[in-house]
């Protein structure tokens, strides 16, 4: 990581944990917009984010992996090259995968893939390396309204709903705008999504 890690990045992203931890939902940066977050393990958790965001559409709904390493654990059949251009990428860019395990029931659409990002963000890395686990990256609006580019921009709804909002001195250079998107078939077919 090229950010320098303050003992304010480190107490903060820690208290961000424990909310996840006890089931809650955060509103954080990351390396492109201000995202609605949570345990993406925690079904219940899930389920309020949709409620939040007034919508049911699991295409919506990526999580942040600290590493390839932690991908793995949550797809068990993501095809290798997926991995490599996950490896090589130079902007953010979250994988669709086939093959999703091991997360919220709720978070997996009909075709079972997971869309999946390894942020390149100081602060997300610090709470992913806390959580251990995957941590749901959503954009912070109604459904159907414009997505926040940053923190002034999210609406009030939100902001109440949710159970801590990270400070924003820890949000970093975000792009302020949404990753590309790739999705992989199990046998490497590749589709991009979004530029």
């Amino acid at each position: 990581m090229k950010t320098t890690v303050s003992t304010e990045m480190q107490q903060e992203a820690a208290e961000a944990v424990r909310i996840l931890r006890e089931g809650g939902i955060i509103l954080y940066p990351t390396d492109t917009v201000w995202g609605l977050g949570c345990d993406a393990t925690n079904a219940a958790a899930v389920e309020r984010i949709y409620r939040l965001k007034r919508s049911e559409n699991k295409k919506s709904m990526l999580v942040l992996c600290a590493s390839a390493d932690m991908t793995v654990r949550y797809v068990n059949k993501a095809p290798g090259i997926a991995f490599e251009v996950m490896e090589m990428a130079t902007k953010p860019l979250t994988l669709i995968l086939p093959g999703a395990a091991g997360v919220a029931e709720n978070l997996i659409p009909e075709e079972g893939t997971l869309g999946v990002r390894v942020p390149d963000h100081a602060f997300c890395q610090l709470m992913l390396r806390g959580l251990k686990r995957p941590i749901v990256s959503t954009s912070a609006n109604i459904s159907g309204c414009a997505t926040p580019a940053g923190l002034d921009e999210v609406a009030r709804e939100i902001i109440d709903g949710v159970d801590f909002v990270v400070n924003p001195r820890f949000e970093g250079k975000p792009t302020r705008k949404a990753s590309s998107i790739i999705a992989f078939g199990e046998g490497g077919e590749v589709k991009i999504i979004r530029e």
